[in-house]
């Protein structure tokens, strides 16, 4: 990616600008390093055995190339809508609202998942509080945090995003000594695991893909930040290009030694980071992780938060939310965008106490596939809206290199996606659930633009 001398344009909302590029990149980091890769690498590893690395892989090309389009839309036009905003100006209003709305409600339904997680993995080192309890505590912690100046939460999510981060280097570290054989006492269980490397052929890799799609989601907030962030156009480029490696190396890195280390049918993918750490004979290192896990987990929460308000308050604002969402403190946050925003979690917290350990599993399924139909109106849009300035002569503080080839590769790659996905019956179940509620988002979206151009006409 390139950059030219023309700066963004300032967005023109009431919002504060004070989120710093180093916050900008760990928020990227915190959303993305969450849920999917603390719980739901366990789940990859056993649905596909190794070969979920090339599901990992094709999900970190993938996601690649859609921050790289993401980068170039939201240097030019920083807006707290972000891909809903550019799908408005590409595609027409219906589809930019109904995929704002879209990804607001995979959002929300991650933000329950994730206190869940946090809340069960907390109970499993501490069973003292139930799980539902600790849920709500959570919840009420993390709203009001995200109640506060921006600036100030942006400092809570980069210290949270370093712990987490760290912590990962940590079990890195241990794992490469396990798997060469360098910890004392310990048989090193090698890469004998690889030897049968996709017990479940082609169906395994397609279900794990659903399984590693939901954990990149969320890496696109980065784009949604810029709206809040000094400098949008050097922030973003700067925070697409070190979240993006980071992630692949934390991701593949990690999910690499848990595949060697827990062959499939093994308890320890259950946490699979702990259970890594527990073959590895470090006294303690098995709750140490986990306890970091829910650090992670609480970071992802309080990242994705965020997200989740800023999306409905700009579909506010754009008249495709009620009004009072746009409505802001005198911190400058949306408070009533984040009310709405967590009122799911809380109610998940009470299902949780109704079907103990039922909630997460079904939250996790649910949103697998929503981030595939985000990601592709991203680049449908970069796509339209690229060949656009370009007709016009308009300069881009940002440009995606490669351009047309690698956006519609991206588009290629998805499509293939889709076609695995349906030769899965758990991830088709998935799909189609997923086109229903667009579906439904849409006729509502449609609906709503009749009604109000129906009435400006009077």
């Amino acid at each position: 990616m390139t950059t030219t001398s023309i700066a963004a344009p300032a967005p023109s909302t009431g919002l504060g600008h004070s989120l710093k590029p180093r916050q900008l990149t760990m928020m990227g980091l915190g959303s993305a390093i969450g849920a999917g890769l603390f719980l739901g690498s366990g789940a990859g590893v056993q649905a596909a055995g190794p070969a979920v690395l090339i599901s990992y892989l094709v999900a970190g090309t993938l996601i690649i190339l859609v921050m790289w389009a993401l980068g170039e839309m939201a240097a030019a036009n920083p807006n707290s809508g972000a891909f809903s905003v550019y799908a408005e100006k590409a595609m027409g209003k219906t589809a930019g609202s109904t995929i704002g709305w879209l990804w607001w409600v995979q959002l929300v339904v991650v933000i329950a998942a994730e206190a869940l997680g946090a809340a069960g993995l907390l109970f499993s080192v501490w069973p003292v509080v139930p799980v539902w309890v600790l849920a709500l505590v959570f919840m009420v912690v993390f709203t009001g945090i995200n109640l506060v100046g921006v600036r100030n939460f942006g400092e809570f999510e980069f210290w949270f995003a370093i712990l987490k981060v760290a912590a990962i280097v940590i079990f890195l570290a241990i794992g490469a000594a396990l798997l060469f054989g360098w910890l004392p006492g310990v048989t090193s269980p090698g890469l004998a695991s690889f030897g049968n490397f996709a017990p479940s052929g082609l169906g395994g890799i397609a279900a794990a893909l659903f399984v590693v799609i939901f954990a990149f989601g969320g890496t696109e907030i980065v784009s949604v930040a810029a709206a809040e962030t000094e400098d949008p156009a050097h922030s973003v480029g700067k925070a697409i290009r070190t979240v993006v490696w980071r992630i692949l190396v934390f991701y593949i890195g990690s999910v690499f030694v848990i595949a060697a280390a827990l062959p499939v049918g093994s308890e320890g993918l259950k946490s699979p980071f702990a259970g890594v750490l527990d073959l590895a004979n470090i006294p303690g290192a098995g709750a140490a992780i986990t306890l970091v896990a829910v650090v992670a987990l609480l970071s992802a929460l309080n990242a994705n938060l965020y997200g989740a308000s800023r999306m409905i308050f700009s579909l506010s604002e754009r008249g495709e939310a009620p009004g009072f969402l746009s409505r802001l403190s005198g911190a400058k946050v949306p408070a009533a965008a984040v009310g709405v925003s967590v009122a799911f979690g809380f109610i998940a917290t009470v299902l949780e106490l109704l079907f103990p350990d039922r909630v997460l599993p079904a939250l996790l399924n649910l949103v697998g596939s929503t981030c595939l139909v985000v990601w592709g109106t991203a680049l449908v849009s970069q796509l339209i809206l690229r060949r656009r300035a370009d007709r016009e002569g308009t300069e881009l503080p940002l440009r995606m290199k490669g351009f047309p080839h690698l956006t519609v590769f991206g588009l290629a790659l998805l499509g293939l996606i889709f076609v695995v996905g349906f030769s899965n019956a758990e991830s088709a179940g998935q799909l189609i659930g997923t086109f229903l509620l667009i579906l439904l988002i849409a006729a509502g979206c449609f609906i709503n633009a009749k009604v109000k151009a129906a009435r400006a006409a009077q």
